[in-house]
């Protein structure tokens, strides 16, 4: 009896391309950029803002620890500072930027709307590189500030000494491998994680304050060193207008924010067009969110800068990386500190787990509608050992660092917030909002600014942002040009006149000319004719029916396309097509013709003159070009039956 099983190496190939993923099956939610909930579904404003809180709260883990670095005896005075340009800038463009995108697209659709052809895709393509690099670094970042509690745990410290970068290439490895199995992730999960972590925060803030009171020596110490070093309240200002880009780590979660959006419950009278509770319900989570972490922010700044050793906080301190975490160890007690260690841990490992989420998202939500996506990037396991290998680079490269990453972190978000802040300057100014369009460029020169102090400083963030847009850019390209002769059309559609015209055709044998318009007057038409009819040796009782296609924006990769029918100079039959590439709309047409009459069409070109390979590349750039050869190989590819394909005739 013959066997039915396939070879293990079949098997293997079909589980790594399955197309569809396990994530967000049966109404599970996959991450920050996971598929919209049904219209009126969904769940309450505040259980979503966990999703955004497991990457946003999760940084309160390393973010303390980074600041005092950073800043020193100014950690506090620099972090107000962020505060206030957290609340005054980021939350404000933000709130607008979930009204002018609701379905979870975020800025990044905004600007896409603004920006057309090549220059717009290439934009966009930059963006998704820094947009990358922050989604990569919360995962790298995020593993290594994990395995730093481990590490740093009293009771793990003596194993677990020098294996930082083992364990955080393991869990790197076993954030890929959960989803190269399927990940569900739950809102349920992540309300759990971000409500225990923050009571515990909430604890160790209280303690911390409590220490701060009793030992009053503590304040007078602080504030004495301080106007020592900087001398008065004027120039301590000055220095954290500086410095606080060195902490724009706490600016994170904003534009995940947004991407929640679909899950967010609103009203039962929403609709896809005007989602308008759901839009209200955001702003509620995004202000919430916001001024959740400003109170964290400013409170945790205060108690690890005047309660912790500076010493403690520079590379191989018992605080870096986890400043909060040795507090809870040193005034709470080990056991309590071990708690702390474990909330912490499983809420930055769910940040990763969010950000991988996110990532297999944000691609597909892009690439695919450009042509840009290799086809085994649709499927999710191949995407996932490519993140994964890349986190295990990254992190091989930064020594599983936490400060170290901080810089490119840093950067990716602050590019973000940037590109929103500049978004909704342009959507305000297009509404002829004075008040708003001022307000929002004056934010958007604060973030340019302070993303520009941060390259500087820390030219990290650029450099892994630079790699993943060549790689993006290449691979998108690279994509694109092996798609080129695929039909590009989604579905094909027929005026009234236009199907008149082909099925009046279809009576003797269906004959079309392609005809690039220039003056449309009766001469051209006529010469067209003539010139055909004379080239391919066509008897002149036979009938021709024109067909006319005009480039749109040819960065564009497939949509619908729309036929219409004329009659020019009262005596000739045009049919007129619009779409982003000539070749493969007049090969869609073709093979549409064919499907509704049962006659095999025949379409008539002219060579086209020039360098083959340049009418290549403005055939890939510019949709024109050697349209004969090019028609033929679309229709080829397309209709593999010779008996079947339509004719194409050369003269």
């Amino acid at each position: 009896m013959a066997s039915t099983a396939h070879p293990p190496r079949r098997r293997l190939r079909a589980w790594m391309l399955e197309g569809l993923s396990d994530m967000g099956k049966d109404g599970g939610i996959q991450g920050p950029h996971a598929q919209p909930e049904p219209p009126h579904k969904g769940r309450p404003w505040y259980r979503v803002m966990c999703l955004t809180g497991v990457d946003y709260f999760s940084t309160l883990g390393y973010q303390p620890g980074i600041a005092a670095l950073a800043a020193g005896l100014l950690s506090p005075v620099a972090t107000v500072v962020l505060v206030v340009v957290t609340l005054a800038g980021a939350l404000p463009v933000y709130r607008r930027v979930a009204e002018e995108s609701p379905h979870g697209q975020g800025s990044i659709a905004m600007l896409e709307r603004l920006l057309t052809f090549w220059k717009g895709k290439l934009f966009v393509l930059t963006l998704l590189g820094f947009a990358a690099t922050d989604f990569l670094i919360t995962i790298t970042l995020s593993a290594a500030d994990a395995s730093t509690h481990l590490v740093e745990n009293p009771h793990l410290a003596d194993a677990l000494h020098d294996k930082q970068l083992l364990i955080t290439l393991i869990l790197i490895a076993l954030l890929g491998a959960v989803f190269l199995k399927g990940f569900l992730e739950a809102i349920g999960v992540a309300v759990i994680l971000v409500g225990a972590y923050l009571t515990l925060n909430v604890v160790v803030v209280i303690t911390g304050l409590w220490h701060v009171t009793t030992e009053g020596h503590v304040v007078t110490d602080w504030s004495s060193a301080l106007t020592a070093e900087h001398g008065n309240v004027f120039v301590m200002i000055g220095v954290a207008l500086i410095v606080f880009p060195k902490l724009a780590l706490g600016l994170s979660g904003f534009e995940t924010g947004v991407a929640v959006m679909p899950h967010v419950r609103g009203d039962a009278s929403d609709t896809e067009e005007k989602p308008t509770g759901r839009i209200r319900d955001t702003k509620k989570l995004l202000t919430t969110a916001a001024l959740i972490m400003s109170a964290f922010l400013i409170s945790t700044s205060f108690i690890t800068t005047v309660l912790i050793p500076e010493k403690e906080f520079e590379s191989g301190g018992e605080a870096n990386g986890r400043a909060l975490a040795y507090l809870a160890h040193e005034y709470l007690g080990n056991g309590f500190g071990t708690v702390y260690d474990v909330s912490t841990i499983a809420i930055l490992w769910f940040a990763g787990a969010s950000a991988m989420a996110g990532l297999l998202n944000l691609m597909p939500r892009y690439l695919p509608r450009y042509g840009m996506a290799p086809h085994w990037a649709r499927a999710v396991r191949p995407m996932v050992i490519v993140f994964t290998l890349v986190g295990f680079l990254v992190t091989w490269i930064f020594d599983a660092d936490v400060d170290a990453q901080g810089g490119a972190y840093a950067t990716g978000v602050l590019v973000l917030i940037s590109s929103a802040a500049i978004a909704v300057t342009i959507a305000a100014r297009k509404a002829r909002q004075r008040g708003w369009t001022v307000a929002f460029a004056a934010i958007s020169a604060v973030f340019l600014y302070t993303t520009v102090l941060n390259v500087i400083e820390r030219p990290d963030g650029v450099k892994i942002g630079a790699c993943f847009i060549a790689a993006i850019v290449l691979v998108s390209f690279l994509s694109r040009l092996a798609r080129a002769f695929e039909l590009r059309v989604t579905d094909v559609e027929l005026d009234t006149t236009a199907e008149r015209f082909v099925r009046d055709i279809a009576s003797r044998k269906i004959r079309f000319i392609a005809n690039e318009p220039d003056n449309r007057d009766a001469a051209e038409y006529r010469d067209k004719i003539e010139q055909i009819r004379a080239d391919n040796d066509v008897p002149s009782q036979e009938d021709f029916v024109f067909v006319e296609v005009t480039v749109t924006d040819p960065s564009e990769f497939e949509a619908g396309l729309t036929v219409r029918g004329q009659v020019m100079h009262d005596r000739y039959r045009v049919l007129t097509l619009e779409s982003s590439s000539v070749s493969n709309a007049l090969a869609a047409f073709l093979l549409h013709a064919r499907d509704l009459t049962g006659q095999t069409p025949h379409i008539y070109f002219e060579w086209t003159e020039g360098n083959p390979f340049t009418n290549f590349l403005r055939f890939f750039l510019f949709g024109q070009g050697e349209v004969a050869p090019v028609t033929r190989e679309v229709l080829r590819e397309a209709e593999p039956d010779r008996s079947r394909r339509p004719r194409v005739h050369v003269g």
